[in-house]
């Protein structure tokens, strides 16, 4: 039996678009394709949101300014971005660079550096949350440096010398600011004294 070839074009499925990847959605960017940057943001505007909120405490309003912020700086410096690194490597950094800046200036820390977290007792076992929003409310808390290194170290992974460069601090300062976080984080979270 012949089977017409007008029939089996029918027949297949059309082929995928694929979605381009951020390195042509840079390069239609710098040409001034809007669409493609929206695009990039999409992508991208979670990651960065997460590590900012974080690092701005838990200010919601103040981490989504700053999520701005930094994409508008991204548009502005698109033409010196030279694809060394992934544009997504690229993007965090210079939204971690535009919070800690801020934090740097004081214009965020929502709950101030003279709320102090409640002395608990001194374990050195490794701290454990039950809820998620317990561990949120308790990182808020810490001293902005000290919830900088903690945050940077412990969620996003930087070596204590990144750190260090980036907050213009000395190595041993990073690694005692992560020191003193833990402490404060396991005391915030540590037992409850019962009230009787």
């Amino acid at each position: 039996m012949d089977v017409c070839p007008a029939t089996v074009d029918m027949l297949m499925p059309a082929p995928l678009e694929r979605e381009p990847d951020d390195s042509e959605l840079v390069r239609a960017a710098r040409r001034g394709d809007t669409a493609s940057f929206e695009q990039l943001y999409l992508r991208h505007a979670g990651r960065i949101h997460g590590v900012v909120l974080r690092l701005v405490g838990y200010d919601h309003a103040r981490a989504e300014d700053l999520v701005q912020e930094a994409f508008v700086q991204a548009w502005r410096k698109l033409e010196s971005f030279h694809q060394q690194s992934r544009f997504g490597t690229w993007l965090y950094r210079l939204a971690v660079n535009c919070a800690l800046m801020a934090l740097r200036a004081g214009k965020t820390d929502p709950l101030d550096k003279s709320l102090e977290i409640e002395p608990g007792s001194e374990s050195d076992t490794p701290f454990c949350a039950a809820e998620r929003a317990e561990l949120e409310v308790a990182i808020a808390q810490l001293p902005p440096r000290a919830r900088s290194v903690l945050v940077l170290h412990d969620v996003e992974g930087w070596r204590h010398q990144d750190i260090a460069e980036e907050l213009d601090m000395a190595i041993g300062t990073s690694k005692a600011q992560l020191h003193r976080a833990r402490r404060l984080l396991r005391q915030a979270l540590g037992p409850k004294e019962r009230k009787s």
